[in-house]
């Protein structure tokens, strides 16, 4: 690894993107002999997998620049059932018994194409009156998320066998994932939640090009 660069990390699950960097600080800091300044450029969830682009060092001030990129994610999306937090961290319910059509299934899709409004999460790092959500709604605290536009190039199903849909999405900046998937949900009138995410690439970085933790002797 070099200082002064990107770094690709094929980021595991169960894992904050925030120990993500923490780990990859410690072992620059230790090859070169000092404190090294390493910064990610957006964050992955902890259940969440795949593609992410740190910086180290000068590179930190151009973080801005990756940040805003578009992505390409692929998510297994579980119908009937709901979560407190729209993936797997939260407390699971089961909703509903319907069972989609493949048909109704690309019926859905289709309508999440384009320029959509979308409300993020309450369990996300967005700021609302500089608190980061998640903490306001693990406090207990009435969170109102506002409502942004998000662009969606290209939704595809890659995979269905109910109760799990599994599809691959280009999306620009700013897109939860694990919203579309309750948005898809509840045009289905099933409900759904996000079960799986792997992000598979940055702009022109693809996941093909990443390290794992382990290829940089990161063990923990």
């Amino acid at each position: 690894m070099q200082e002064n660069s990107i770094i690709l990390i094929d980021k595991p699950a169960s894992m904050t993107s925030f120990g993500v960097v923490a780990r990859v600080r410690r072992v620059l800091s230790r090859e070169s002999g000092k404190r090294v300044k390493v910064g990610h450029t957006g964050t992955l969830d902890p259940f969440a997998t795949g593609l992410m682009i740190l910086v180290t060092g000068n590179e930190c001030k151009n973080a801005g620049l990756y940040s805003k990129l578009d992505k390409i994610y692929e998510a297994t999306i579980q119908l009937g059932q709901i979560s407190t937090t729209g993936d797997t961290e939260g407390e699971i319910s089961q909703v509903s018994d319907i069972i989609p059509s493949t048909d109704d299934i690309n019926k859905t899709i289709a309508k999440f194409i384009g320029d959509i409004n979308q409300k993020p999460p309450i369990y996300s790092a967005i700021k609302i009156d500089g608190q980061r959500a998640y903490k306001m709604a693990r406090a207990g605290k009435t969170v109102e998320m506002p409502v942004r536009q998000v662009k969606i190039y290209n939704l595809e199903v890659i995979g269905y066998k109910y109760p799990e849909l599994k599809i691959r999405a280009n999306v620009s900046s700013g897109t939860y994932i694990r919203t579309l998937a309750e948005d898809i949900g509840s045009d289905l009138g099933t409900g759904a939640y996000c079960k799986q995410l792997r992000r598979t690439s940055i702009d022109k970085w693809q996941i093909d090009d990443a390290k794992t933790l382990g290829d940089l002797g990161i063990i923990d």
